[in-house]
Formats: C-alpha cells, structure tokens, sequence
C-alpha cells in the first residue's frame, strides 16, 4: 500500500497529511520550527512519498485550513486509516471525533461515555499517541475539572489553548473575567 504526503498552510501554519489508499494514516500540527515538518513526517512514516493533494486528503486540508481559520468545520466524515490501532483506542477515538467545535469533554467524560472499557488514565494516552491531530480533535479533550493538562503536539499546552481560541471553547469552571464583554475562551462549555 502506497503512502502519500502533503504540506498545506492554514491560519495556524504549516500542517501536514499522510493517506493511503483506505484514508488518512496521520496528520501534523505545524512544527515549532516550520523546516522540521517534513522530517518529521518522514520519521514517522518512511515510506511516505511526497505527492499533490488529492481525493479524501484534499478534502481534509481544506476542511482544516476551514476549521483554523473560523473555528467551524465537521471533520467526523473523513476516512481514517486505524490499521495497528486497538479496539478501545479505536473508540476511544470515535468518541472524540464527535466532540464539536467550541465544545469539550474530560478526559473521565471520555472514558464515561465507552460504558466503562477505558478509564480516564486510558483515554489520556490514547489522546498523547493519536496520529490524527485536529481531525480526532484531541485538544478539545481536558483534565478534571476542564483543567489544560497535556498536549503532545508542538507547542503544547500553548498550541491545545490556541485551537480552543479558535474554536470559541471556554476553558475552566468558573466564569471568565470578560463575560460580561461578550466572553473569551476562558471557562468550560460541554457538550
């Protein structure tokens, strides 16, 4: 099966894809260093040739450079290549795909809504390894409480927050101090 790779620009910088010929197998949030992108791709998948964007891929690139751009595009309707993924991630993913723009769920939310097959420790890793950042939208998934804990993409915590911004996503419990101005990505809003 032949692997396939593509750097696009969004609002957010450069990102990348990786399909094949049952959907995609990664994606990339930009690099903290924009000449780091491709390598890094090619550590992950080799085999990857670099190729025009095309068919599901294109598809997703411009449903990216959408969802960075105005905080709102549905993604949950792009091919996913899950080979090597195991059950439980594999729903434990799915679950995540169906979080909304603007909208969040712990990581304990998570594992709830899997009837009790993953807990929230699971889900936290699931969320660490996934290859398909911003399409399993891994950022809109917080700690207890609607705390910012983790981020395995560049920039961390940083780039989760900034994609939240975005999307209108209130991060936290307690009201924002600028509510009252018409609101700031600053308390927690679930879904």
């Amino acid at each position: 099966m032949t692997l396939a790779f593509a750097l696009f620009d969004t609002a957010i910088g450069r990102c990348g894809l990786v399909w094949n010929d049952v959907g995609l197998a990664g994606s990339f949030l930009p690099a903290l260093e924009p000449d780091s992108l491709e390598p890094a791709i090619q550590r992950r998948f080799p085999q990857a040739v670099e190729a025009p964007l095309g068919g599901e891929a294109a598809i997703a690139a411009t449903l990216i450079q959408a969802l960075s751009e105005t905080g709102r595009a549905d993604l949950t309707g792009l091919h996913l290549d899950m080979d090597g993924q195991g059950e439980t991630y594999r729903r434990i993913y799915e679950v995540a795909r169906m979080i909304p723009p603007g909208s969040t769920l712990t990581y304990g939310e998570v594992a709830s809504r899997l009837g009790g097959t993953a807990d929230a420790r699971t889900v936290g890793q699931a969320m660490g390894r996934n290859p398909w950042p911003i399409i399993v939208p891994c950022h809109r998934v917080l700690g207890a409480g609607g705390r910012l804990v983790g981020f395995s993409a560049p920039g961390g915590v940083d780039t989760k927050l900034r994609l939240l911004a975005i999307e209108g996503a209130r991060v936290g419990d307690a009201p924002g101090l600028f509510d009252d101005l018409g609101g700031l990505p600053i308390g927690v809003r679930k879904s």
